[in-house]
């Protein structure tokens, strides 16, 4: 795939009602350029998938969509099939992807094993007028980076400087005694405002953050993929006027030998970038 093809992969996330916008595709292409693959029939894409390497670590496979008068042809689990080729053939020891109910039996055949639930939660909210910032230093992205490796488990700095380069006014941090206890970056979406990574050690740092984020945010939609497991971010969503809109999986095939530490997530950045 190139940026040739990105129209076509944006029909796609079209007809699927996803949040994506061209400036995502780009990080894909940036991020891998050969491992981001297309199926086109009489000059129109009909499918996609894409996949990003962390670190060496860990591989992702996303935007796995298919046109839905071209289903159940098997276009999808070859793309699938393509990307898992190639990332084996860098010999990346572990593939993560996010897997919703439909999509879960075709990974489990190839070899993708659960490694945690998540939710799709979304705010509908009458459009709030954009705020105006108090000026004050932006939060330092480099330790934001490194707190990040911890936690996601795999170097993801270049995609997580990409965020903060787009939208730096959703990149925030709470530093206390010179350390830094929560985090989290967002992005706009077609659909969407989208919070994620969002992470903290406790719950008034969670709270924190996702107040703060909410008086940044002046879309009338929110969208927040928060861990079923974490009790605490879950209460939070809920009483910001969050509803649950849809389950995922978090599926990994191979070693999983860097989980980093999943119980410290109150949402992962999204299901296209892990």
């Amino acid at each position: 795939m190139t940026t040739a093809e990105i129209p076509g992969g944006m029909r796609l996330k079209d007809l699927a009602g996803w949040n994506q916008i061209p400036a995502d595709w780009e990080r894909f292409l940036r991020a891998s350029p050969e491992g981001c693959f297309y199926v086109e029939e009489r000059g129109q894409v009909v499918g996609t998938a894409t996949t990003i390497i962390y670190g060496g670590r860990v591989a992702w496979i996303g935007m796995v969509l298919v046109d839905p008068d071209h289903r159940g042809r098997g276009i999808g689990t070859g793309l699938l099939e393509k990307a898992i080729e190639h990332l084996d053939a860098g010999k990346v020891p572990t593939i993560k992807l996010d897997a919703t109910p439909q999509g879960r039996p075709i990974y489990e055949k190839l070899g993708f094993v659960p490694e945690y639930e998540i939710e799709r939660w979304v705010l509908h909210r009458p459009p709030a007028a954009q705020v105006e910032l108090k000026p004050s230093p932006l939060p330092d992205i480099d330790r934001i980076v490194e707190l990040d490796l911890e936690v996601f488990g795999a170097d993801r700095g270049d995609l997580l400087h990409s965020l903060h380069l787009d939208a730096p006014d959703f990149t925030l941090a709470v530093d206390l005694q010179g350390e830094i206890v929560g985090y989290a970056l967002g992005r706009g979406g077609s659909r969407a405002d989208h919070l994620g990574p969002w992470m903290a050690w406790d719950e008034p740092t969670a709270w924190e953050l996702l107040d703060e984020f909410l008086q940044r945010s002046a879309r009338d939609t929110v969208f927040v993929d928060c861990l079923k497991d974490n009790a605490v971010a879950q209460a939070l969503l809920r009483s910001r006027n969050f509803q649950v809109s849809r389950p995922l999986t978090r599926m990994y095939r191979g070693s999983n030998s860097h989980p980093g530490r999943p119980e410290l997530l109150c949402a992962i950045m999204g299901p296209e970038f892990g």
